[in-house]
């Protein structure tokens, strides 16, 4: 059964992006043992994301811990609060999993809710994918998952 994974990249080779941070996904499909790149599907950064992002920049209660506190409503991108975690849920919502530097509370809680696997971790994709195509098959039957490849 085939399946996608987002992944937040700054160079398309390493997983070095916050969930809050990235401008963009990178989606993944993974059939057996064939890992192969889709799209990329980019963060839409409407005027009212970015206008609430600047209003935000001294009031912590909007802000939430999937943002950095160096990006969130300050002069970085920010996720947006709480809809711009929503939105970049939603674009893909599709996925088995989401891979990113950090992911945070309320992004995750989202993804939970969706039965959406959270990764946090910094390493090259190739490497990610093949770690996590590997669990996947064990815990779908499909063989012993060893976590020392």
């Amino acid at each position: 059964m085939a399946y996608k994974i987002a992944v937040a990249s700054s160079d398309g080779v390493n997983i070095d992006v916050k969930f809050g941070a990235t401008d963009s996904f990178l989606v993944y499909e993974i059939d057996d043992d064939e890992i192969n790149f889709l799209e990329k599907r980019l963060i839409a950064l409407d005027e009212e994301n970015v206008t609430k992002t600047s209003e935000n920049v001294n009031s912590k209660s909007d802000c939430n811990s999937s943002c950095n506190t160096n990006s969130c409503g300050g002069g970085a991108k920010g996720c947006g609060g709480p809809s711009g975690v929503t939105s970049r849920v939603e674009l893909i919502g599709d996925c088995r999993s989401v891979v990113c530097a950090k992911v945070g509370f309320q992004a995750q809680k989202q993804f939970e809710k969706k039965a959406i696997s959270v990764f946090d971790i910094e390493c090259p994709i190739d490497f990610a994918l093949k770690k996590i195509s590997s669990y996947y098959k064990a815990i779908d039957g499909k063989q012993k998952w060893q976590a020392n490849l």
